[in-house]
């Protein structure tokens, strides 16, 4: 039901405004910048994988200053356990009574920094939050703020002390976005901020201010979910995830929750960027990053250097696409 109070012009302006609100702080990263309010529209959790230095935290840190939402950033380690993001009982002498004591993960936005540097078992403690919105413990479900969204960033490199995230753990984000290094006209235009005083560390001196409230990310997300679907472009996606677990290079193919979660984010691009129905253009725009961390390649495809998103776009090639 459309909500009279916002039009879809002015949600769309106010994430506009979130965007060049994210640029007064990072640079050359607007793929990713458009990935996270894409997630946000479709209601879903986003894995950042980058090199180190390429503005991941910041860049998680400054959407989430954009928006009047309640934001906590959590350091994975090895040493980190379950209670310590999820919350645990603890005993409260002035009532002589054991009580649950909320953790990090009770917020809006939830920054994970590094997730993989913490083992599955820790990992595993977000399985509920993010799919369900919810943390049970004590025989209690407690239910998780809306929105809620999980940022994940990892290290491609490095995997000395990592934990790799089991294939649940992957199937519960709805993008896995990659940042690279920025180009050369961006790298030098950061350089510049920093020259003329700019500190990451200090967001409210960038001006980087909140521009959107948390009604309004709720309205855009309603509006979002109304954009139509044409029987033709939902069997356009069915066969595009049917040919991947057909696909020679691939072991694993992608699951029925990857195709609603391509449904979703392609509806959530499809309206932000002003269309009321979607198009087969819309779908194969957000195929790479909703599905690229779900398949699996065959170890002889790894080892002639086959790349995920390579095998992606040659299903695309493949399937054949509707008129």
């Amino acid at each position: 039901m459309t909500d009279p109070t916002y039009s879809d012009a002015g949600l769309r302006e106010a994430l506009g405004r979130v965007r060049a609100e994210v640029g007064k702080a990072v640079v050359g990263q607007d793929g990713a910048v458009t990935g996270l309010i894409v997630a946000l529209l479709a209601d879903g959790h986003v894995l950042l994988e980058g090199v180190p230095g390429v503005a991941k935290t910041l860049l998680v840190r400054t959407l989430s200053r954009t928006l009047r939402l309640e934001a906590r950033r959590l350091q994975f380690t090895p040493d980190l356990m379950p209670g310590d993001v999820t919350g645990s009982l603890a005993y409260d002498p002035r009532s002589g009574e054991f009580a649950f004591r909320e953790g990090p993960v009770f917020t809006n936005i939830l920054l994970a920094d590094e997730i993989n540097r913490t083992p599955p078992k820790t990992q595993s403690a977000l399985l509920e939050a993010m799919e369900e919105r919810q943390v049970s413990a004590d025989g209690v479900t407690r239910p998780l703020p809306d929105p809620f969204l999980v940022a994940a960033t990892q290290n491609p490199i490095e995997y000395e002390g990592t934990y790799a995230l089991p294939e649940a753990q992957l199937d519960r984000f709805l993008m896995k976005l990659v940042l690279d290094v920025p180009e050369r006209d961006a790298e030098w235009a950061m350089l510049r901020r920093h020259a003329d005083g700019f500190t990451p560390h200090d967001l409210e001196a960038a001006g980087v201010q909140a521009v959107l409230s948390a009604d309004e990310l709720r309205a855009a997300r309603n509006a979002a979910a109304r954009v139509g679907v044409s029987d033709e472009v939902l069997a356009y996606v069915v066969d595009l995830a049917r040919a991947t677990r057909r696909t020679p290079s691939l072991r694993l193919g992608v699951s029925p929750r990857a195709a609603t979660g391509l449904l979703a984010a392609t509806k959530a691009w499809a309206w932000l960027t002003g269309y009321d129905r979607l198009t087969p253009d819309h779908v194969q725009a957000m195929l790479l990053p909703v599905w690229r961390h779900r398949v699996q390649l065959r170890p002889e495809a790894e080892l002639e250097g086959v790349a995920v998103d390579q095998v992606l776009r040659g299903v695309v090639q493949q399937v054949q696409v509707p008129l």
